[in-house]
């Protein structure tokens, strides 16, 4: 499996969610960029926000952006293990 531009646009979708307050949510507009409208559509199919429009994230995207959360903060860590 290979990362597509599409989940690229789902992760950066799920990533600008507060996931220090989960009850703020997301509304994406209409005169929004088609590639963000469509990244939200694909992520409530997938169950991981309320709303087509965005909305609140469920439990399984709260799980998912946090670990979208942690795998951007480990690829963009200046420090080597």
């Amino acid at each position: 499996m290979s990362i597509t531009p599409d989940l690229v646009e789902e992760l950066n979708a799920l990533i600008h969610f507060n996931l220090s307050n989960v009850q703020s949510g997301l509304k994406v507009h209409k005169s929004a960029d088609p590639v963000v409208i469509d990244a939200f559509q694909r992520l409530f199919e997938k169950g991981l926000v309320t709303q087509a429009d965005g909305g609140y994230l469920t439990h399984l995207g709260v799980e998912a952006a946090e670990h979208a959360e942690n795998l951007l903060t480990i690829l963009t860590s200046q420090t080597a293990a």
